[in-house]
């Protein structure tokens, strides 16, 4: 839990208590995922968001062809889960699974909202985030729709250096958007401006 404890106290400027801790861990449980073991399937409910100790994951769409769109990645520090499927109680449009093994701590919606009641630090906390969140998401769809596949990269090898050692790349190009051949040629071209 100290890992939950540390990223809890990396977004707020007081930190949080020992004893507010204490009540923050009573509502997570932890969870195993072997590599390609579902966190979420599309059509099913996401009823727990899930802090990463160790592992990536990926949620993706299919389309009618099979096609696999990613819609988001995950590592060590990151939450993941369905957000309108959680908040709302939906069947989800997406599949989560491991892409690692990955080591989680779960929680659910009514334990988050009780938490949020319950621990000033956990709430601000979550605030946070959910700013963090916008933000993030906000830029990359103006990303996906303005810039073209160098900037995307080149945003993306910023923004995420970590993932570029953690996912292959037919993945990564899928993220951004692009074919695998396209982010090969565009790897190419900014090894040879260089």
């Amino acid at each position: 839990m100290k890992q939950l404890f540390d990223y809890i106290n990396s977004y707020l400027p007081n930190g949080i208590t020992e004893s507010d801790f204490k009540i923050v861990e009573s509502y997570f449980t932890r969870k195993r995922l072997r590599k390609r073991q579902y966190f979420l399937q599309e059509g099913d409910i996401c009823k727990y968001y899930g802090f990463i100790l160790s592992g990536a994951m990926r949620q993706y769409t299919l389309d009618d062809k099979g096609t696999e769109y990613i819609v988001q990645l995950f590592i060590e520090n990151w939450w993941v889960g369905d957000r309108e499927s959680y908040t709302t109680s939906k069947p989800s449009l997406y599949t989560i699974d491991a892409w690692e093994d990955t080591e989680l701590l779960l929680i659910t919606r009514t334990d988050v909202l009780e938490l949020i009641g319950r621990c000033p630090a956990f709430a601000e906390m979550v605030r946070v985030m959910d700013d963090r969140n916008t933000v993030a998401n906000m830029k990359r769809l103006t990303s996906s729709i303005s810039a073209g596949a160098e900037k995307r990269y080149s945003e993306f090898m910023v923004a995420y250096p970590n993932f570029l050692e953690r996912f292959p790349q037919h993945i990564i190009a899928s993220y951004l958007g692009i074919t695998k051949d396209t982010l090969s040629r565009v790897k190419r071209q900014m090894l040879e401006k260089e």
